[in-house]
């Protein structure tokens, strides 16, 4: 199958690879433009494009979709399909008409359930117990296209955002395959979603990573897993701010916000029940446990995460 491949980031990386290992022709990779990165501001290329190149293919990556001349250069690379993984940015009637069987989309969740840009974040953060991936064919609105196949898988107790990207990721790509092979093969059946039933993902913003310690500790310990790894759940403790980067919720009272010292743990009260503070770290700081963060930093009478 000819195909025109867009996405950026490292979770449409396993996409791409099982297209080329399926034999399929990708004749165009469409991703985001280089971005500077780092204290020097170097640009660096998205995961795609260095997969893309690795491989010899020709590579796009223009600002925006809706001029005419890379509309035309789309047209021009004459796809089959247009398969969509994390790109970031939406797509113009135009490209959705240009590919003979359609364009498809590769989502990180069990459509209608989280619409947007941020499912895989929100199924944590909402401490849904299953996550999973759809494929559909995409339409002008936002994630509301017919849906054709689906696959799920269950969310650990503890598991972060990133550790469910890395896993959903690969079932995306596994999904993917088997969805061109039922299109090629003309049995893939299309349904339409609920709108009823939707639900949306918004982009995440950096103003989630505060903390109201009088939430139960299960709200707190999904929304800083849910944060992991961007932007991350942060509290200031003691004039020192504090990224919360894992933790478990156990049996403990005491003012919402109070941090103990329990058994040579870190241990922060909520509104109902507390958190062991597992792993964290501190601005311009490593990565520790919460244990050998008081061994350097005993707690004061009065601690507290503000």
């Amino acid at each position: 199958m000819r195909i025109v491949f867009m996405g950026t980031p490292d979770f449409a990386v396993p996409s791409l690879q099982a297209l080329l290992d399926a034999g399929h022709s990708i004749c165009g990779v469409f991703t985001q433009p280089d971005k500077p990165k780092g204290r020097g501001h170097k640009l660096q290329a998205p995961p795609v494009k260095e997969l893309a190149l690795q491989n010899g293919l020709p590579v796009f990556q223009p600002q925006t979709l809706r001029e005419e001349s890379v509309q035309k250069e789309i047209l021009d690379l004459k796809p089959d399909v247009i398969v969509v993984v994390a790109y970031g940015k939406i797509l113009p009637k135009a490209v959705l008409d240009a590919p003979r069987l359609g364009c498809v989309n590769v989502h990180g969740s069990l459509l209608p359930e989280y619409r947007g840009a941020a499912p895989i974040q929100w199924t944590v953060i909402d401490g849904r117990e299953q996550a999973g991936v759809t494929t559909m064919f995409m339409a002008e609105g936002m994630d509301t296209g017919d849906i054709l196949l689906k696959a799920s898988i269950p969310v650990g107790p503890e598991e972060t955002t990133g550790e469910l990207f890395d896993r959903l990721k690969d079932t995306g790509a596994q999904l993917l395959i088997e969805t061109l092979k039922r299109l090629g093969q003309g049995n893939l059946e299309r349904i339409p979603q609920n709108d009823a039933q939707a639900t949306l993902a918004p982009m995440l913003k950096k103003e989630m990573a505060r903390i109201d310690w009088t939430q139960p500790a299960k709200r707190i310990h999904d929304l800083i897993r849910g944060l992991n790894p961007w932007p991350c759940a942060a509290a200031e403790l003691e004039g020192r701010r504090i990224k919360l980067l894992s933790s478990r919720v156990i049996e403990h009272c005491g003012e919402p916000g109070r941090v103990f010292q329990v058994d040579g743990q870190m241990v922060a009260a909520c509104g109902q029940g507390a958190l062991r503070i597992v792993e964290l770290q501190t601005d311009k700081g490593k990565r520790m446990s919460g244990k050998d963060y008081l061994l350097g930093h005993p707690l004061g009478e009065d601690a507290r995460f503000l």
